[in-house]
């Protein structure tokens, strides 16, 4: 009898510490989008977009409560060339206050490839508190291997495309 209570004890401790242990490892995601490509001529919080539209194929940023900002990108093209172009390196900024805010964290320059266009960018960024409207911009970084002193343009930026009711019938 006193060994099933013992067990039971341990076995009920095991798992208590097993749950604390992942809920405190565990990061809440503050945000999350896709990621879309940008068109000429659109300023947000005071950044150009680049001078040619660009299209991302598959494209996501994420960011936790500690600051962790994950933006993953796939086909990040320039639509005319089907490449990259010269871009060889990207940035991402977050913005907070929307289209008309600021930026407040930008990473350090990650490769692009240049025959795909993928990359994948993992910083530590310090988010201000409180971030309304949150955008996460993906932002040129360096020209044919020659890094930039400041980051460039925004090339991509997170949001989404809007399809037709039609298009999500032929999808289903």
């Amino acid at each position: 009898m006193i060994t099933k209570a013992f067990v039971r004890v341990a076995l009920f401790g095991a798992t208590m510490c097993g749950v604390l242990a992942s809920s405190a490892m565990a990061q809440e995601s503050l945000f999350r989008s896709t990621i879309i490509g940008s068109n000429p001529h659109t300023i947000i919080a005071g950044v150009q977009s680049g001078g040619a539209p660009w299209t991302v194929q598959r494209g996501s940023a994420v960011l936790n409560d500690a600051g962790r900002l994950h933006v993953e990108l796939r086909d990040l093209i320039l639509a005319q060339l089907g490449t990259p172009g010269p871009v060889t390196s990207v940035s991402a900024s977050l913005v907070c206050g929307g289209a008309g805010g600021v930026v407040v964290a930008t990473t350090d320059a990650v490769p692009l490839s240049s025959a795909d266009g993928n990359a994948e960018i993992d910083a530590q960024i310090s988010v201000s508190s409180p971030c309304f409207a949150p955008i996460v911009l993906v932002r040129a970084a360096a020209f044919n291997g020659t890094p930039l002193p400041q980051p460039g343009p925004w090339i991509a930026a997170t949001g989404f495309v809007a399809f037709s009711k039609d298009n999500d019938k032929q999808e289903n």
